[in-house]
C-alpha cells in the first residue's frame, strides 16, 4: 500500500470534501481517503498494482474538483479570483444598495426614478446571477452529479428563486422585485469567502512556517572549493559548510569546527546547544555562532524536519471521534435544509397567498443555512493547534490521540532515560585509606581502558579532579567482577565489594564500586543515573492538574524508590520486564483510567502501544517514537503536562466551534423561516458564521502554555 498526500483545488465547503472522498473511495484499489476542506488536501492510501495518482486525479476531476501540484500557488490564485469576483459583484450591486437607501430617504427623486427602472435592475442582476455567480451553479451541479449536495446548491437555488420570481414580475408587471436580495447575497458570499480564505491561510501557516525554516541553498565542498547549491541537490556524504547566522540545510554529523546551534524548532527550547565534532545537526536549525562543517546524512524526505512536517500534516488530516458526529450531520444537512425551505415556502404561500413573502422566507432559509461553519469547526482548530504544538516541540501524530490526551488521568513514567538522564554518573567519592588525589589517579589509570558505562563514569569523574595519571600495566576486565591492573607498583582492583560505606550508598539507591589497592579497600565510588533537572517540576505540575504519576521500571525497588523520592512519586512498580510494563497499563485501563505512557527506549514500545496515549521522548529510540502517538522532541518531562494542556485547549476550541456552528443553524433557520431574517441579512449571517469559527480557532495562537 502507498500513501499519498495531495492538494485539492475547487472545494468550497465540507460537502465538497465529502464528495471528493466518495469519488476517490469508489476506485478499485483505494483503501482509504481522508479529505480536509480546511487544509485543502487529501491523504489517500491505495494499492499501486490496482490504481495510481493519474486515475485518482481523473476521478476527482469528474466529481468537479482537481488535484493541484502547488497548494500555495493554487491558494493565491483562488484568492485573486475571489477578490476579482467580489469587486465586480460589489460594483454591480452598489446601485441596488443606493436604491434601497433612496427608497427610504427620497422616494420621488430622479435617482430613484433611474435606479428603480426594472429593466436596468434585470440587466444588473443577470450579470451578477449568471456571470459572477455562475461558479455556484457549476459547483452545485457537479456536487449533485456526484451524488451529494454542497453549499453551492443552497446559494444557487436561493438566489435563483429570488431572481426568477423577480423576472416573472418584470414580465407580468408585478410590483415586488427581489433582485437586490439575489445580488447582495452573492456579493456577501464572496466577501465571506475572502475572509475565510485569509483566515484559512493563517491556520495553515504553522506547516508553511516549518517548511520555510529549511534554507533554499547551502555551501557544499566540491573539489576542494565551496559551491552554493540548491538544498534539493545535496546528497548523503556531502560536506556542508555553515557560517554564523546561517540555517542548517540537511541533517548530518559535525566533522570540523565548534558552534552553538538554535534547535528551538525541534525542542521548543530557546537556549542554543553546543555542537562539536561528532555531534548531530538537523535541517531547519540555525547556527548562532562559530563556523563548522558537517557530513550530510539525512537529505530530502529523510530529514527530521520533513518527518515533523509529515507528522503534522497527517494529524491535521486525521479526524478525531468527535468529527464523526459532524460527518453524519453534514451528510443529511443540505437535503434537510431544502425540505425545510420548501415547507416554509408552501406554508407561507398557502396560508397568506402572498407569493412575495413566501419566496422571501424560502430564500432566507436556503441562504442562512451555510454548512461551512460546521465543516470548518474541527479541522481549523486541529490545524492551528497541531501546528502550534509542533512549534513547541510536541508532535501529535493522530487526532484520536489528541482527543484522548485531554482526558488523561494517569501517566506512567519509565525511569531510565525518562525521569533520569539515562547515563551513570559518580555522585559520591569516599576515601577510606590513603591520599584522595593519589587514589583518584589510580582509578583513572585503570578505568581509562574500561568500556563499561560505570567504568567510563568513574573515569570522567576522576579526570575532572586530577591533572595527570600514570599508565596501567596488565589491565584486565572480568565480567561481573570489575577491572584490575598494575599502577606504579600497586595492584589495583575496582569492582563490587561489601563494606559499610558501600552498603550505605546502596541503601540510597546508588551503585557502589570499591577501589582496592594491594588487596585492601581504599575508596568507594557511588554511581547513579542522575535525575533530570526538570523531572520533579513536571511531576508537581501533573499532580496540580489532578494527574497521577506512576513510575514503572525494570530496575530494583531500592533504586526506584530513591529516584521516586527525589521527584515526588509515591506509586512505584519495579523489577518488571517490557511485557510487565504492558500488563501494568492493561490493569490501570481495567480500572477505568485513561493512561498515558512516557518512555524513550525499545523496552518501552509495548507499553507505549498499549496505552491510550503513548508519549515518546524525541531523545530516545526510533522504535519508541514509532510506537508513541505523541512525540516530545525536547526529551523533557515538562512537555508531558504541556502536551495534555495543549490537547485540552484544542478540544475545548473544537467544542466551542461546534457549539456555535450548531447554535447558528439551530437559530438561523427558524428565524429565517418565520421572517425575522430577510435574505440579505441571512447572507451576511452566513458569511459571518464561517469567519467567526476560523477566527475562534486562530485565537489558540495567543494562548500561553507554561
Amino acid at each position: 500500500m502507498k500513501e499519498a498526500n495531495v492538494a485539492v483545488g475547487g472545494m468550497h465547503c465540507v460537502m465538497c470534501a465529502n464528495a471528493v472522498r466518495r469519488a476517490v473511495k469508489k476506485l478499485d484499489g483505494v483503501q482509504d481517503a481522508d479529505v480536509s476542506y480546511a487544509s485543502e488536501s487529501a491523504r489517500i492510501t491505495y494499492d499501486e498494482n490496482k490504481t495510481n495518482l493519474k486515475a485518482i486525479s481523473k476521478a476527482v476531476k469528474k466529481a468537479g474538483y482537481r488535484l493541484v501540484e502547488d497548494k500555495e500557488r493554487e491558494r493565491k490564485k483562488e484568492f485573486r479570483i475571489l477578490l476579482v469576483n467580489f469587486i465586480v459583484s460589489a460594483v454591480l450591486t452598489v446601485p441596488f444598495l443606493i436604491m434601497m437607501i433612496a427608497r427610504l430617504t427620497a422616494p420621488e427623486s430622479a435617482l430613484m426614478l433611474v435606479l428603480g427602472n426594472r429593466w436596468l435592475q434585470l440587466v444588473l442582476a443577470s450579470a451578477v446571477e449568471f456571470g459572477i455567480g455562475w461558479r455556484f451553479f457549476r459547483g452545485g451541479w457537479d456536487s449533485v452529479r456526484s451524488g451529494s449536495a454542497n453549499m453551492d446548491v443552497l446559494v444557487s437555488l436561493g438566489t435563483l428563486s429570488a431572481y426568477v420570481y423577480s423576472v416573472y414580475n418584470v414580465i407580468t408587471g408585478g410590483q415586488t422585485l427581489y433582485f437586490e436580495a439575489s445580488t447582495m447575497v452573492i456579493t456577501l458570499v464572496f466577501l465571506g469567502k475572502l475572509f475565510e480564505a485569509k483566515a484559512k491561510a493563517h491556520a495553515n501557516s504553522a506547516v508553511d512556517g516549518l517548511l520555510r525554516l529549511q534554507p533554499k541553498k547551502a555551501s557544499v565542498l566540491r573539489d576542494g572549493a565551496e559551491v552554493s547549491v540548491p538544498t534539493g541537490e545535496i546528497r548523503s556524504g556531502d560536506i556542508v559548510a555553515v557560517r554564523p547566522g546561517e540555517g542548517v540545510a540537511v541533517d548530518g554529523v559535525v566533522t570540523q569546527g565548534h558552534s552553538a546551534v538554535d534547535e528551538s524548532m525541534l525542542t521548543g527550547e530557546s537556549i542554543p546547544v553546543e555542537k562539536g565534532e561528532g555531534d548531530s545537526v538537523y535541517a531547519g536549525t540555525v547556527n548562532r555562532q562559530g563556523a563548522f562543517q558537517f557530513r550530510a546524512a539525512g537529505v530530502g524526505e529523510s530529514t527530521m524536519l520533513s518527518s515533523i512536517v509529515q507528522m503534522v500534516r497527517s494529524a491535521q488530516q486525521s479526524k478525531p471521534p468527535i468529527q464523526k458526529l459532524v460527518d453524519r450531520v453534514a451528510a443529511v444537512f443540505v437535503p434537510v435544509i431544502l425540505t425545510i425551505a420548501l415547507v416554509t415556502f408552501a406554508a407561507v404561500f398557502f396560508s397568506s397567498w402572498d407569493m412575495a413573502r413566501a419566496v422571501s422566507r424560502g430564500v432566507a432559509v436556503l441562504v442562512v443555512a451555510c454548512p461551512c461553519a460546521l465543516g470548518l469547526a474541527t479541522p481549523t482548530a486541529l490545524m492551528v493547534g497541531t501546528g502550534m504544538a509542533a512549534n513547541m516541540g510536541i508532535l501529535i501524530k493522530d487526532a484520536d490521540a489528541l482527543q484522548l490526551a485531554g482526558k488523561i488521568d494517569t501517566v506512567i513514567l519509565d525511569k531510565t532515560g525518562t525521569i533520569t538522564k539515562g547515563e551513570p554518573q559518580v555522585t559520591d567519592f569516599a576515601a577510606l585509606k590513603g591520599d584522595s588525589q593519589e587514589l583518584l589517579q589510580m582509578a583513572a589509570s585503570v578505568e581509562r581502558q574500561s568500556e563499561h558505562p560505570v567504568g567510563q563514569a568513574i573515569f570522567r569523574y576522576c579526570a575532572e579532579h586530577v591533572q595527570s595519571f600514570p599508565e596501567t600495566r596488565e589491565f584486565a576486565a572480568q565480567a561481573g567482577r570489575g577491572v584490575t591492573g598494575k599502577v606504579g607498583g600497586h595492584s589495583v582492583r575496582i569492582g563490587k565489594e561489601e563494606n559499610r560505606t558501600a552498603e550505605a550508598f546502596e541503601k540510597e539507591g546508588k551503585t557502589s564500586v570499591v577501589l582496592a589497592v594491594d588487596g585492601q579497600p581504599a575508596a568507594v565510588f557511588a554511581v547513579a543515573d542522575q535525575v533530570k533537572e526538570d523531572s520533579a517540576e513536571a511531576v508537581v505540575k501533573m499532580k496540580s492538574e489532578g494527574i497521577d504519576a506512576v513510575m514503572v521500571t525494570g530496575d530494583n525497588r531500592v533504586t526506584a524508590q530513591a529516584v521516586a523520592k527525589q521527584v515526588g512519586i509515591s506509586h512505584i512498580v519495579a523489577g518488571v520486564l517490557p511485557e510487565g510494563k504492558k500488563n501494568v497499563v492493561a490493569d490501570l485501563k481495567k480500572q477505568g483510567r485513561v493512561v498515558a505512557v512516557v518512555g524513550d527506549g525499545a523496552n518501552d514500545a509495548p507499553a507505549l502501544a498499549a496505552a491510550d496515549v503513548g508519549m515518546a521522548l524525541g531523545t530516545g529510540t526510533d522504535i519508541a517514537a514509532n510506537a508513541g502517538s505523541l512525540v516530545l522532541l525536547s526529551g523533557s518531562l515538562r512537555d508531558v503536562p504541556k502536551a495534555i494542556a495543549v490537547s485540552r485547549a484544542i478540544m475545548r476550541k473544537i467544542r466551542q466551534n461546534l457549539f456555535w456552528a450548531f447554535i447558528y443553524n439551530s437559530l438561523g433557520v427558524p428565524l429565517a423561516a418565520f421572517g425575522v431574517l430577510n435574505p440579505i441579512v441571512a447572507g451576511a449571517c452566513m458569511a459571518f458564521s464561517s469567519v467567526s469559527v476560523v477566527t475562534n480557532s486562530l485565537l489558540l495562537k495567543r494562548k500561553k502554555f507554561d
